[in-house]
C-alpha cells in the first residue's frame, strides 16, 4: 500500500514538473530569417533526400516536397507557401533541419528561423524546376518566367537525369549538378 502511494506521488510530481516545464517554453518565434544567397536549381522528378524532414521549427507551415516563394534580403528574408510551378514559387522544400548547417550540402538555399541568437529550425530549398518549364536566375532570387520572353540569364529545363555528377551527360549544352544527390538538371539558354 505505501509503494502505492509513493508511484502516486511521484507520478503527480512528474505531472507537475512537465506542467511547469511546458508553461516556460510558451515563446513566439520572432527573429531573423536568412536564405543562403547565390544557390541555383530543382522539380518533382528529383531523387528523394534520405531523411528529408530532421526537425527543427519554422513558423510557416509547410512540408518537403511543397514549395515556397522567398523574398527580401539576406539579412530580412520572408517566406510563403505557394504552388509549384506556379509564377510566384522560386523553391522547393527539399529537407527541414533543426540547423541550416544540417542541410544536404548540394542544396541551392535555405530559410531558417532564430529566437535569441538561437537557430530554431530551417528549411533547406532547390530551385523549383519544372521540365519544359523556364527560370531567369539573374537576380538574387531565381523567378518563373515566360519561355518566349528571352532574358540575360533565363534557361528551359529540357531534362532531369539522375545517377549523374556531372552535366556531360545532358542532351543539353548546358546544366546544373547535385553531386551529393547525384542528379543534374540540363537546360538550354533562352
Amino acid at each position: 500500500m505505501t509503494l502505492n502511494r509513493l508511484q502516486r506521488g511521484l507520478a503527480a510530481a512528474s505531472l507537475m514538473l512537465a506542467a511547469l516545464t511546458l508553461g516556460a517554453c510558451g515563446s513566439d518565434i520572432t527573429g531573423r530569417a536568412v536564405p543562403e544567397a547565390g544557390g541555383v536549381v530543382a522539380d518533382t522528378l528529383l531523387p528523394d533526400v534520405p531523411e528529408a524532414d530532421a526537425g527543427g521549427t519554422v513558423e510557416i507551415d509547410v512540408e518537403v516536397g511543397e514549395c515556397v516563394e522567398l523574398t527580401g534580403t539576406v539579412a530580412d528574408a520572408n517566406v510563403a507557401k505557394a504552388p509549384c510551378g506556379s509564377a510566384p514559387a522560386n523553391y522547393k522544400v527539399i529537407g527541414k533541419a533543426p540547423t541550416n548547417a544540417q542541410c544536404v550540402s548540394d542544396a541551392d538555399s535555405y530559410y531558417y528561423e532564430t529566437l535569441m541568437g538561437d537557430e530554431q529550425g530551417a528549411l533547406c530549398l532547390d530551385i523549383d524546376w519544372v521540365v519544359g518549364g523556364c527560370m531567369d536566375l539573374a537576380d538574387d532570387q531565381p523567378v518563373h518566367i515566360d519561355c518566349a520572353t528571352p532574358t540575360r540569364e533565363g534557361v528551359r529545363v529540357a531534362e532531369i537525369i539522375t545517377d549523374v555528377t556531372d552535366v556531360e551527360k545532358c542532351s543539353t549544352p548546358s546544366g546544373f549538378v547535385y553531386d551529393e544527390r547525384r542528379f543534374a538538371v540540363c537546360t538550354d539558354d533562352l
